[in-house]
C-alpha cells in the first residue's frame, strides 16, 4: 500500500531518521515519493544496510547525519540531566510543563557556553 503518489516540486527532499529505518522497504518507499532517505546505515541487520553508496558517498549525507547527532545530544540532555527519563508527573500539562522547564534550563546551559570566551590553554 503506497502512502502517496509522489512529491511534486523542484526541490529536493530529504528525510533523517535513524537505524531503525534503515529497511528495504522503507527506503523504496521513500524513492517512490522522490525523497532521498537520510537514514543511519545499519550494517549489522542480516543483509546489511538499504542505503547503498548512491546515498552515502554525497557530503549532504554526511552533513544530515551530523545533524541528526546535534539534535540527539538535546534529547540525550534532557533525559539524563533535565530527569525527563522517567517522568514523576502525569497529565498532559504537568509532563508538558516539565518538559519545557527541562528544555529552557538546556538552551541557559547552551547560551552559558556560547556566550563565555574559550579558554585557551598554553
Amino acid at each position: 500500500m503506497r502512502m502517496a503518489e509522489r512529491i511534486e516540486g523542484d526541490d529536493r527532499v530529504t528525510l533523517a531518521g535513524d537505524k531503525g529505518y534503515d529497511t528495504k522497504d522503507f527506503v523504496k518507499e521513500m524513492r517512490h515519493l522522490s525523497v532521498t532517505p537520510h537514514v543511519a546505515q545499519n550494517e549489522r541487520r542480516p543483509g546489511g544496510s538499504a542505503i547503498d553508496e548512491r546515498t552515502a558517498r554525497h557530503a549532504g549525507y554526511k552533513i544530515s547525519q551530523q545533524k541528526r547527532k546535534c539534535i540527539e545530544e538535546v534529547f540525550g540532555w534532557l533525559k539524563t540531566v533535565g530527569a525527563l527519563r522517567k517522568t514523576r508527573h502525569r497529565g498532559v500539562f504537568k509532563v508538558g510543563w516539565v518538559f519545557t522547564f527541562a528544555a529552557t534550563a538546556y538552551n541557559l546551559v547552551r547560551m552559558r557556553n556560547l556566550l563565555t570566551p574559550a579558554v585557551q590553554q598554553a
